[in-house]
């Protein structure tokens, strides 16, 4: 949180008061205590008019919002118990799998308080993502020539481009009402985003476990600032999934074992992007084309028929990989990869982490010459992951030639 500076003038000491003055209230109504002094009430009113009103800015940091470019801003408290319990249970159970950074913090990620000291308000805003492509998302599925990316992952790092805006956005606040004191955040810290934004009207968590609205559906992004101003709070959404259970159905893996219970061990967003390591052997032929990510609990999700394409340019698809051809992409350099991925998400899981995936779906198309001789193009590649995963796909396409597989040593 950034240090709060010496007013330089009587009017932002006397705003500066008034906002203790006003914790100090918040903190005795959170106690149940009833607040009967009348003078203490009148004095709290006439320091009000020296400061702001809190109404109204926090009707204004929405409307900021809406001009930087968020199609939706709430505020919530910072009382995260009953995400702390589901929490600490999905990590019990090992569903985290190998994202050890998940537990690293401790408690930090479920008490704002405790990340960022001071902390008493969380301003959630959504910033929506869903690209204008040429082929529909189920024709690329269908399609085991090519390879499909998660929608999110099409244009530029959306890290980003929401850290700049909500930079932006409390630089506004500042502007008004003078220092106070905040931090930014985009995926990128131990944040409980979606139980945050639930707790801030931006929608419910759906089934899926993913972050649902009425009017958009689920394809957006979150951010946070973090602040120590005691704005107003805006009210939770109630969940509208009701019976459905199209997206415990649809998952390839089998990853939703439960309503809202996610194993991550087995989802093909982890297993593609998280994972280091080889991907399981049992799950290899479920991943399909899927080269990065996995959109199909969206993609099947009923409330994602209200979806609206993005006007961000930023998230347009860009490189042709909004359905591209995996020879070609098997085919890349390091060079080509690192050139192409300029800027976008997808370069976190490394030239190594590329070449993995694509074999995978390689082994799971349809047999062809073609790609026969592209995987044994890579059977001799240095990294003994790409190895493995290769010789995997290579026994997959002779498999499905009804032809003798070759013999090759692993690893």
């Amino acid at each position: 949180m950034n240090k709060l500076e010496g007013p330089p003038v009587e009017a932002c000491v006397k705003r500066v008061k008034t906002l203790w003055q006003l914790k100090k209230l918040e903190i005795l109504l959170d106690d149940g205590e009833a607040v009967t002094n009348n003078e203490t009430i009148n004095a709290m009113h006439g320091a009000e008019k020296t400061g702001p009103d809190l109404h109204t800015l926090a009707a204004d940091i929405k409307q900021w919002g809406y001009q930087l470019g968020f199609q939706q801003v709430g505020i919530a408290d910072i009382e995260l118990g009953e995400a702390e319990q589901h929490l600490l249970a999905w990590l019990q159970a090992g569903r985290h799998g190998e994202m050890d950074y998940m537990a690293r913090h401790g408690l930090k990620r479920t008490r704002p308080e405790e990340l960022v000291p001071g902390t008493l308000r969380v301003i959630s805003a959504r910033m929506d993502y869903w690209p204008e492509t040429e082929d529909n998302p189920w024709h690329i599925l269908e399609d085991d020539s090519r390879g499909y990316i998660s929608r999110y992952a099409l244009g530029r790092d959306y890290h980003k481009v929401l850290r700049k805006r909500l930079q932006k956005l409390a630089k506004q606040i500042e502007a008004a009402i003078g220092p106070f004191g905040y931090r930014v955040f985009s995926d990128s810290a131990p944040v409980m985003e979606k139980a945050l934004a639930e707790k801030a009207g931006l929608g419910w968590i759906g089934k899926h476990t993913n972050l649902l609205a009425r009017d958009v559906g689920s394809w957006f992004f979150l951010g946070e600032v973090y602040t120590d101003l005691p704005l107003p709070l805006d009210g939770a959404t109630t969940s509208h999934c009701g019976s459905c259970r199209a997206c415990i159905d649809i998952c390839p893996t089998q990853a939703i074992v439960a309503p809202y219970q996610l194993d991550a061990r087995r989802c093909i967003s982890y297993l593609t992007i998280e994972l280091r390591g080889a991907i399981p052997e049992s799950l290899r032929p479920l991943i399909g084309n899927r080269i990065y990510g996995c959109d199909d609990c969206q993609l099947i999700c009923p409330w994602n028929r209200y979806a609206q394409v993005t006007g961000e340019q930023d998230f347009r698809p860009r490189q042709g990989l909004e359905a591209p051809q995996l020879l070609d992409l098997f085919a890349w350099s390091e060079e080509d990869f690192l050139s192409r991925t300029e800027g976008s998400a997808i370069r976190r899981i490394g030239y190594v982490g590329w070449l993995r995936n694509i074999a995978v779906a390689l082994g799971n198309a349809a047999p062809q010459p073609d790609i026969v001789q592209a995987l044994r193009s890579r059977a001799d590649h240095p990294s003994p992951l790409v190895r493995e995963h290769v010789i995997w796909a290579l026994e997959e396409q002779l498999r499905k030639r009804a032809v003798p597989v070759r013999q090759e040593k692993r690893g």
